[in-house]
């Protein structure tokens, strides 16, 4: 089953703009796959794990001067080992420094 959550992007251009981008997430046996569209554009990575295919997604999406408005994107967030085992990916940690 697919799952979709809809995050707003940073840099998008002139302050108040209010960009967002559409992000599926769909399991497919071992692999995580995500989905980022937006500006009728469309990013797809498969990994291990969701943290890492937002990793890839948010890379591409610097291309266009943008980044995620979300902790996966943040700096200072990691995955730990014992939660990236039970949630894919889905939950991380930010470490304080």
């Amino acid at each position: 089953m697919d799952h979709q959550r809809t995050v707003f992007l940073i840099g998008a251009g002139s302050v108040g703009d209010d960009e967002q981008a559409v992000f599926t997430l769909h399991v497919n046996g071992a692999a995580c796959n995500l989905k980022c569209s937006y500006r009728d554009k469309v990013i797809e990575a498969e990994e291990e794990d969701f943290f890492e295919a937002l990793f890839q997604i948010r890379q591409a999406l610097e291309v266009d001067g943008l980044l995620p408005f979300c902790y996966g994107a943040s700096a200072n967030v990691y995955p730990e080992n014992t939660v990236m085992e039970k949630s894919r990916g889905l939950i991380a940690c930010k470490v304080k420094t």
